[in-house]
């Protein structure tokens, strides 16, 4: 996948979400993402077929669903960093991970969901590519 291909998609998240109401966090690190979504459930359901029919994406899958009191990202947009690890600014990219983690011990955490994507995204960021 290339920057222009990450870049198409959260232009398309971003319009989708914004007229849908659904807030959430999607992180694509080491070439793989990972997201939760918050918002009315169909619309959320229908979004995550949508994800699992996209030919851009591989080995999609569910870890957690349910109800939830509040919202955990009710005012983020998509954020990304257009960086690789093999890039020069190699101090830039090891302050997005610090402050990654960071976000990570620092929220609060209102639902399993919320709980079980902060503990997979601290995975993704700690383990190596090829042990994912």
């Amino acid at each position: 996948m290339t920057i222009t291909d990450v870049e198409a998609i959260l232009a398309t998240a971003k319009l989708f979400n914004s007229q849908n109401d659904i807030t959430g966090c999607l992180i694509f690190y080491k070439r793989r993402f990972i997201q939760i979504l918050e918002g009315d459930k169909e619309n959320v359901k229908d979004l995550f077929e949508k994800v699992k029919k996209d030919k851009r994406h591989k080995e999609v899958y569910l870890l957690s669903e349910g109800p939830i009191e509040k919202r955990n990202f009710p005012n983020w947009g998509m954020v990304y960093y257009p960086i690789d690890d093999n890039e020069a600014n190699r101090n830039e990219y090891e302050q997005f991970k610090r402050n990654l983690l960071l976000l990570a011990d620092l929220t609060v955490h209102s639902n399993q969901t919320a709980i079980l994507f902060w503990k997979r995204m601290k995975l993704l960021i700690t383990t190596p590519p090829d042990h994912i």
